[in-house]
């Protein structure tokens, strides 16, 4: 039991971590630019595939730093030529666009590079255990992803609050007018954070390829949970975002690990029930089956009781 809590917590860490480097551009963009982007994902989906192409042929290194740059400018230019146009018209309009968008990019990817799931390879250099527990190693890639993880979060948090560049992004997001008539460019900083968020995407996709696998589908497995993450958090707050992605990366690696049911739970308090009984498939219903349920349960309840999320100071 020990082995499972101690495991089931790191990889619980790192997964929720990853969620963090994604839901982190989704943050800027939907959260605090008002922008409905239902095909973030999907940038996440192309940093893994471009660092597959990059470190294919002249290494993972190049392919860490290219591939969320590559997909960085993509992002720009679809907000400078296309969002910009859209988002005038409303949510809707945004969520139709963005949601074609993503099957437009997905259908892309296996055009391109096909439909089965591509051998990405971490470096060679972290590829060996960084410590043995209970006989099972912790891959040092992993601790990698942690640190990556942090080091956006602290650097997001000290550009956002200690930086003039930050204070010019909060403000024209809520005051446009007045800072476009200070002299700034308010187009052009709308256009670099949504440039940014997207790099973001792109480089958890970059550093997930060869943990969680690289293949067209990873964009639609994980779409819909990064904004589970941003509303449970708080929109506009990234400490939020980090809690959330902690919370749901943990308790489903723990519910994975888990492999317990309703039944086992009402034989320890002495109550059961026959085979035959109406309920018996949600007595026998086991954690690992619910945790694809439980960030969307976290989302209701939250909506529910605490509308604006952890550490929000609006509704969503």
């Amino acid at each position: 039991m020990l082995e499972i809590t101690i495991f089931s917590l790191l990889n619980g860490t790192v997964y929720g971590l990853l969620l963090f480097m994604l839901s982190s551009g989704l943050t800027l963009i939907f959260s605090m630019m008002g922008i409905l982007n239902f095909a973030h994902a999907s940038f996440y989906m192309l940093g893994a595939y471009f660092g597959y192409t990059i470190s294919s042929h002249i290494g993972f290194w190049p392919g860490l730093i290219f591939a969320p740059l590559i997909v960085g400018v993509m992002g720009a230019l679809l907000e400078r030529y296309a969002l910009r146009h859209v988002h005038k018209h409303g949510h809707v309009a945004e969520l139709i666009f963005t949601f074609g968008l993503a099957f437009l990019l997905e259908e892309l990817t296996q055009f391109f590079w096909g439909t089965d799931q591509q051998a990405y390879k971490g470096p060679s250099l972290l590829d060996f255990p960084l410590f043995t527990l209970f006989d099972a190693n912790f891959p040092a890639y992993k601790a990698f992803m942690l640190l990556i993880s942090i080091g956006i979060f602290l650097g997001l948090l000290l550009v956002l609050t200690r930086t003039r560049v930050g204070l010019i992004i909060q403000a024209a997001i809520t005051h446009p007018n007045m800072v476009n008539m200070l002299g700034h460019n308010v187009p052009f900083v709308f256009m670099a954070t949504f440039g940014v968020g997207t790099a973001l995407a792109g480089l958890a996709g970059t550093i997930a390829g060869p943990v969680m696998g690289t293949y067209p589908g990873m964009a639609h497995d994980l779409g819909s949970i990064v904004f589970v993450v941003v509303v449970f958090g708080g929109l506009g707050s990234l400490a939020g975002a980090l809690v959330a992605s902690l919370m749901i990366g943990i308790i489903q690696t723990f519910a994975v690990g888990l492999n317990y049911s309703v039944s086992d739970f009402l034989v320890t308090i002495g109550v059961s029930f026959p085979a035959d009984h109406f309920l018996h498939d949600i007595w026998t219903m086991t954690l690992p089956q619910v945790a694809p349920l439980i960030p969307y349960l976290m989302l209701i309840l939250i909506l529910i009781f605490r509308p604006m999320g952890l550490f929000g100071t609006r509704e969503t």
